[in-house]
């Protein structure tokens, strides 16, 4: 898949051409796609993944895929591999550049030791309650660490004994030697190095103490020739000790690290703790379940990544932070099926109609296009019989005004087919349910006009009840209540919304819907976009998942 380059000028990209113009790098542009292996990726993600990806593509340079994996509590080989295939699925390529921060733990170690060689680093006895308080606030600078100066030989046998294992657990840290008086206290002699007795899925037991991710981040940039660090502006209070342990260490050319807003979405968490919260507490039904933000959800929920990417480009590339209407993704979902979803009919709420002057036992095909306006995606026959399904709501024994549907008084369409007159309806006995509705049709009313010469006002969709597959249709809305969820905090459960899906069985599917692959794409004629869930159909219980509606209906009853 390519990637589209003819992106609009922000502000990175600025950055970069000025970088080019005055041959910084020799010219170089390289870029880096970095997460950390403890969840799966999200919308988020994505629009770092197009940001990354795509100006490496722009201006003719790579873009590595690593996995910073210097925490080896809650990483697995699980979210590495869903990480691959998020990226895969949106198109990119890194080609044969998929590294890993634990690939370089040697290397670290080793800058870790030169830096205590240079003075610049020391290992601290202080507990983590005590490095905080030494740090103090921003209205009064730090107090220094008792064990700030002790020789280079002491910080060298402690670290190399830290490393050895000698020491228990959140005994001793490495720290940075650096300004405990800085206005930033991330300044006040961060730690570099801790002591953790965790097992990490590449290197099993072999180390006991692993960097910190702000050691760890930006040696990895600069072993790997990173030109330009794009991170989100959470890391903007790091750049100074990024810099700091880069020009420490590193000769020559060095990345430059350059913040931008992160995405946040109106009706959705995107923090990771919430999402492992969602999934651990059973609100949700794994990472990949159609409601989550996740790239792995809304794939299985039926999203393309063409609708992912011109989201992520149409937002944009900005310095500050704001909300993302859902609804603006939700619209590029629909452009793209839109033009490239073949249509089909599908009855989600039954209602039995018999045609009375229908043949029994005869059944004719109808030729439907299976797209309104694009020839190429062919055509396909559709059964036509004496018994047939509609929509519960496309008739109305009372109808109210400007009612454009089946009722006793009006006609209708079958779509592709013939127009149909009520003629009467049986009720249940002790609910007063219709059971269905008995209608006449004229043959000659396919193409032309209705039964008393008139044009018809409605339309409605249908299929033939001999032919008819029964399929599970799950009806997926926004996961939360409320625009903002993020900001009520830990209360943010409370806004789950319990509408966010609905299952309906039996619905009643054209026949030609038997041999859907799974993640098939088919708009369902007048009700919206649908997709063939991948995990949960089988053939004897096909399940498809809405994707969107046709229209954008939240907002007015949000309203």
């Amino acid at each position: 898949m390519e990637t589209n380059v003819n992106q609009p000028i922000d502000f990175i990209r600025e950055i970069i051409e000025e970088d080019i113009k005055t041959n910084k790098n020799s010219g170089r542009v390289a870029t880096r796609f970095p997460p950390e292996p403890n969840g799966y990726l999200h919308i988020g993600h994505a629009k770092s993944i197009c940001l990354n990806f795509g100006i490496a593509a722009q201006y003719k340079g790579t873009c590595n895929l690593r996995m910073d994996d210097t925490d080896p509590a809650g990483e697995t080989m699980e979210y590495v591999e869903s990480i691959i295939n998020d990226v895969k699925w949106l198109g990119f390529d890194w080609e044969d550049r998929l590294f890993f921060a634990s690939d370089y733990f040697e290397r670290l170690y080793d800058f870790a030791e030169e830096l205590i060689k240079k003075g610049k680093a020391y290992v601290c006895d202080l507990s983590p309650d005590e490095i905080r308080e030494y740090r103090r606030t921003l209205t009064e600078p730090g107090k220094e660490s008792p064990y700030r100066n002790r020789t280079v030989e002491e910080n060298l046998d402690l670290f190399r004994r830290m490393k050895s294992g000698e020491f228990a657990d959140g005994s001793r840290v490495l720290r940075a030697k650096i300004d405990m008086a800085s206005s930033n206290i991330l300044m006040r002699d961060p730690v570099l190095y801790r002591i953790k007795r965790t097992p990490h899925y590449r290197t099993g037991k072999k180390w006991v103490i692993y960097p910190m991710y702000d050691f760890a981040h930006c040696l990895s940039d600069a072993i790997e020739g990173i030109t330009h660090s794009i991170c989100t502006l959470e890391f903007e209070n790091n750049r100074p000790l990024y810099d700091w342990i880069v020009n420490e260490l590193i000769e020559g050319e060095k990345p430059r690290q350059i913040e931008f807003a992160r995405l946040n979405l109106s009706y959705t968490i995107l923090s990771k703790r919430r999402l492992i919260e969602l999934v651990e507490k059973g609100y949700v039904a794994g990472w990949d379940d159609p409601r989550m933000p996740t790239i792995a959800g809304m794939r299985r929920r039926g999203y393309t990544p063409e609708a992912i990417k011109t989201f992520c480009n149409k937002i944009g590339v900005a310095k500050k932070d704001n909300l993302v209407d859902i609804a603006l993704l939700e619209a590029c979902v629909r452009d793209d099926l839109n033009e490239n979803a073949p249509r089909a009919m599908c009855v989600l709420q039954p209602l039995k109609v018999i045609i009375d002057n229908y043949p029994e036992g005869q059944t004719k095909e109808i030729e439907c296009p299976n797209h309104p306006k694009n020839p190429s995606l062919g055509k396909r026959k559709v059964p036509f019989s004496k018994v047939l399904y509609i929509e519960r709501d496309d008739f109305s024994e009372n109808p109210p005004k400007k009612y454009k549907r089946l009722s006793p008084d009006k006609e209708v369409r079958l779509r592709n087919a013939y127009v149909i007159k009520f003629s009467h309806l049986i009720k249940d006995g002790a609910t007063g349910e219709i059971k269905e509705i008995h209608c006449t049709y004229d043959p000659a009313t396919k193409d032309g006009p209705s039964l008393d010469g008139k044009k018809v006002e409605g339309v409605i969709h249908w299929v033939a009840a001999s032919h008819a597959i029964p399929i599970e249709v799950r009806l997926y809305d926004r996961l939360f209540t409320v625009e903002d969820p993020a900001s009520k905090g830990d209360d943010y459960l409370n806004y789950i919304n319990p509408d966010s899906l609905k299952i309906l069985y039996p619905c009643f599917a054209e026949h030609n819907l038997k041999d859907a692959l799974p993640g098939a794409r088919f708009q369902f004629e007048r009700i919206g976009y649908f997709s063939l869930d991948p995990k949960d159909s089988t053939k004897e219980r096909p399940v498809f998942n809405r994707i969107v509606s046709l229209k954008d209906t939240w907002s007015k009853l949000a309203k």
